[in-house]
């Protein structure tokens, strides 16, 4: 979500909300976002490891990959479209 989308929402839930329900939604989101930075932390195990690595292999062998040039294409565009935001928002 965009920063600016997230500001208007901010703005409608400060226009909106009692002090404590804003304490309430700000408890409940703290608590997701915790679990959900948990479950992205598990570490793989090397069974799953392996899988993924046979995968790519796979995967390579059949033609089904993006040569790097392109990815590193993708992220310089996905960077200039970034910086350009900040520029614009400022």
């Amino acid at each position: 979500m965009s920063t600016a989308l997230l500001n208007n929402l901010l703005e409608y839930l400060y226009g909106t909300l009692s002090p404590s329900n804003m304490r309430w939604v700000a408890g409940h989101l703290i608590e997701h976002a915790k679990k959900v930075e948990e479950a992205s932390l598990k570490p793989y195990t090397m069974d799953e490891i392996n899988a993924r690595i046979d995968q790519a292999e796979r995967d390579s062998a059949e033609g089904r990959f993006r040569p790097i040039e392109d990815v590193f294409q993708e992220w310089g565009m996905e960077y200039a479209a970034e910086e350009t935001s900040k520029v614009e928002t400022a």
